[in-house]
């Protein structure tokens, strides 16, 4: 299951709302809220039920987070090539690009905060019920969606810790909203540190668009085989209810023609 890790960077699992431009918000879906109420459902259905509804949400919410970090990487682009034809971006432009930059960082962390607790429902799913447990023999190396969830939160983490680093960044100086407020007006007092911000919030806008189609893409597999799992446990009960059917229906064997019984001393 995916860590909540000490840096806010990586581990925002609080919803938060994300606007861009002339864009929508985009609040976090059901599976960023839910980790914690899927170990308090008492109620195996409810758990169920509430499964299926997080799954539709979380793929809607991660097609408009990619989305959003696509026009994000696209909109850092025009400010670099304004950049390369000026001597510095002005302080109106420039607080367009703390604010690009801090939604990116609000994406990132609804992006783990998606992993956790989708991989979070997968390891209540296990201990709840035996048969979906089982099914993990179907995934490679016969892992888990939890562990695969945590596998896709730390390739990310790394990768966006690779790109801070090029740029002589840390994952420290953008720890939080203040603290990414504070790094960027500092990097703004140059024109080599307006573009080295620029460059390192367009490559890592580039991987979060990547990283968001592949988490979209575990989402829907577990979802699948969440799915492939209900109908097996449906079928089985529909069945079961059959055979119930079938045998308190059936009429008693005719005892005419035999032989009476009597008795003989």
């Amino acid at each position: 299951m995916p860590n909540r890790c000490s840096n806010r960077w990586f581990a925002g699992l609080a919803a938060a709302a994300l606007t861009i431009g002339g864009a929508g918000s985009v609040q976090a879906g059901a599976a960023t809220g839910a980790a914690t109420e899927w170990t308090q459902l008492a109620n195996n259905a409810q758990l169920v039920d509430l499964m299926k509804s997080s799954g539709i949400q979380v793929d809607n919410q991660l097609t408009q987070i990619s989305q959003l970090a696509e026009q994000i990487q696209n909109q850092l682009k025009i400010y670099e090539n304004m950049l390369q034809n000026t001597a510095q971006l002005p302080d109106h432009v420039w607080g367009q690009v703390e604010s690009d930059i801090n939604q990116l960082r609000s994406i990132i962390d609804q992006g783990q905060g998606i992993a956790f607790s989708m991989g979070n429902a997968d390891d209540v799913l296990q201990q709840r019920f035996q048969s979906y447990a089982d099914l993990k023999t179907n995934l490679p190396d016969n892992t888990t969606f939890s562990s695969t969830y945590q596998s896709w939160s730390n390739t990310n983490r790394d990768t966006i810790a690779s790109s801070l680093k090029a740029a002589s960044l840390t994952a420290d100086q953008f720890d939080s909203e203040e603290d990414t407020m504070s790094s960027l007006r500092s990097m703004s007092e140059t024109a080599d540190g307006q573009m080295k911000a620029l460059q390192v919030g367009h490559e890592i806008a580039a991987q979060q668009v990547a990283q968001m189609q592949k988490l979209r893409g575990l989402v829907s597999q577990q979802m699948t085989m969440m799915g492939t799992w209900l109908q097996t446990e449906q079928t089985d009960k529909d069945l079961a209810q059959a055979r119930r059917e079938k045998f308190f229906s059936a009429t008693a064997p005719s005892t005419s023609g035999g032989e009476k019984m009597k008795v003989e001393w």
